[in-house]
């Protein structure tokens, strides 16, 4: 018997991004451990080169390539995923990306040289990439148009959790001597995977992709399963049920897509908007707080259990902050979510570029404690300056960014390209995630605290960008979306101006209710505006 609680589908489905979560930490907390330096050492300091007590670890661009590998396999996961989505289903593509992960996981845990180290985190991405893109589609699919939202921001939120998690357990294993050290918690992210593999047997598949695939008393059956409470005569049910096979109707008028149909002039907006919304997400500079937040703390002079402890907090900080967004990202909307955090987060990471420059000292070639990418110093009252910009840089991402990023390209694209389109978007996540991995410990060493002037003007430039061109979305149907990107009364290929707008939260959450008043229906629309048009022809056919 299928799960049709909406709960409990994301609450499982949702595991796919606490593995994501969990590869952040697994390697955020143990890049500083001596255990893992020893173990992968690759000079000048420590076994086998001195009998330093110290080891320096591996070198700042192998480091960047092992921490960047994880996110090279996941861009080839997210390509894959589209394919095998649309295949498959977006339930067994979940199911494969879980069995992926364990066995990436059995490599990592196992490895014995810096190389299986990277080929296990370029399966474990393998995973990553599929589940990243394929879970925030499955979830905005099944999920009613009021609360969707806040379902596919569970995601991020579950990344944090996970970060959360693998972060305790990585400092809890690192009093362990030795290697078991490290392998205790890259054996352990195994579990979360085998039960996301059981979870999504017993959950319905998406109804978008049954009605695709034609088999529409299963589409029938999902809809009423979870939006009808048992009711298939349900008159929101009956709304979806139409909606769907009008938009098939449509799309089975046109060849059947690929890649290539991203990138024609009636969705080339809409692909760049979807694909820019990964990349900025990325271009924050989130990584350089999630994956190297210990070289930002070792440049505040935090050192051993402190250090590992302080990291923590931001962790902490990211899993609470997450929640006002899955509360009320529905009734905030997509576009002033994202400004609000643009502007937020670029004046964080310029008062942390102006910190450094202004009070810090360079720490030489062999930077803090011997760890060259902790390049510069600084101490007293602007060190505690430097860390609480830290933690408000997370308190702002984690809200704003975080979530919608997941939340916002599955709502944008129409049914025949939505598996590819978010496909794509989350592989240009990747990309810049991989590229930016790679980047920031070599960053950190050469160009020191410009590194943070750069993810500012980053941060400045994505404000700017989403204010011109990302369209609101919230409280829309997914076919009522396509409206605003072929709206005739705005540009060509572009359609209602991004912001002219507006969020249509409570006039949906009367339609999931089966009201059929069409003058409190209007009371929620804006005169001219596409969405009125649209709601109108909706209330009578319900």
């Amino acid at each position: 018997m299928a799960v049709g609680n909406i709960y409990l589908i994301a609450a499982i489905a949702i595991i796919g991004g606490g593995l994501f979560g969990f590869d952040i930490a697994s390697m955020s907390a143990i890049i500083g451990t001596p255990q893992y330096l020893c173990y992968f050492n690759q000079g000048p300091r420590g076994p086998p080169f001195t009998n330093d007590a110290t080891c320096s670890g591996p070198r700042p661009s192998v480091q960047g390539g092992i921490t960047a590998s994880m996110a090279g396999g996941s861009w080839l996961g997210a390509l894959i995923s589209g394919f095998l989505s649309d295949i498959l289903g977006r339930k067994k593509a979940i199911m494969i990306g879980s069995i992926i992960w364990c066995v990436g996981s059995i490599l990592v845990c196992a490895s014995q040289n810096i190389g299986m180290l990277i080929v296990g985190r370029i399966i474990n991405g393998l995973c990553v990439g599929i589940c990243s893109a394929q879970v925030p589609v499955f979830i905005s699919e099944l999920a009613p148009p009021s609360k969707r939202g806040r379902f596919v921001g569970a995601q991020q939120w579950a990344i944090t959790w996970g970060i959360l998690i693998m972060f305790y357990i990585s400092y809890g294993s690192s009093f362990v001597d030795g290697a078991a050290a490290f392998r205790i918690p890259w054996g352990l992210q195994m579990i979360p995977a085998i039960g996301l593999f059981i979870g999504m047997i017993f959950l319905p598949e998406s109804p978008r992709w049954l009605a695709r695939k034609d088999r529409w008393e299963d589409c029938h059956a999902v809809l009423t399963l979870v939006h009808g409470h048992g009711d298939p005569n349900s008159p929101f049910v009956m709304r979806e049920l139409q909606e769907i096979k009008d938009m098939c109707e449509f799309e089975r008028n046109n060849a059947d897509v690929t890649y290539l149909e991203l990138l024609k002039p009636n969705m080339i907006n809409r692909t760049h908007i979807g694909i820019f919304t990964q990349i900025w997400s990325q271009l924050t500079g989130m990584n350089v707080m999630m994956y190297y937040i210990t070289y930002v703390f070792q440049m505040a002079g935090l050192s051993g259990n402190n250090l590992l402890v302080s990291s923590s907090i931001q962790y902490v900080i990211n899993v609470v902050m997450t929640v006002p967004a899955l509360l009320f990202v529905d009734r905030w909307g997509r576009r002033p979510t994202l400004l609000i955090g643009a502007a937020l987060m670029m004046t964080f990471q310029f008062a942390n570029g102006g910190i450094l420059a202004s009070y810090g000292s360079y720490a030489g070639p062999e930077g803090v404690n011997g760890i060259p990418e902790a390049s510069y110093q600084v101490t007293g009252p602007p060190s505690k300056a430097l860390i609480a910009c830290s933690y408000l840089f997370v308190a702002s991402y984690a809200p704003t960014w975080g979530p919608v990023s997941w939340i916002y390209p599955p709502e944008l694209y129409p049914l025949r390209v939505r598996g590819k389109a978010v496909a794509l978007a989350t592989s240009a996540n990747w990309a810049f995630n991989f590229a930016l991995g790679y980047f920031v410990p070599p960053s950190f060493v050469n160009i020191q605290w410009r590194t943070y002037i750069l993810f500012g003007v980053f941060c400045a430039a994505m404000f700017v960008h989403v204010f011109f061109m990302f369209p609101e979305t919230a409280g829309k149907t997914l076919e009522e979306v396509e409206d605003l990107f072929t709206d005739p009364r705005g540009p060509k290929y572009v359609g209602t101006p991004a912001w002219k707008t507006h969020i249509s939260t409570k006039r949906t959450m009367l339609l999931e209710k089966n009201e059929t008043d069409p003058e409190k229906m209007a009371t929620f629309h804006e005169e001219g505006s596409p969405e009125r048009a649209t709601a109108t022809h909706v209330t009578e056919k319900v």
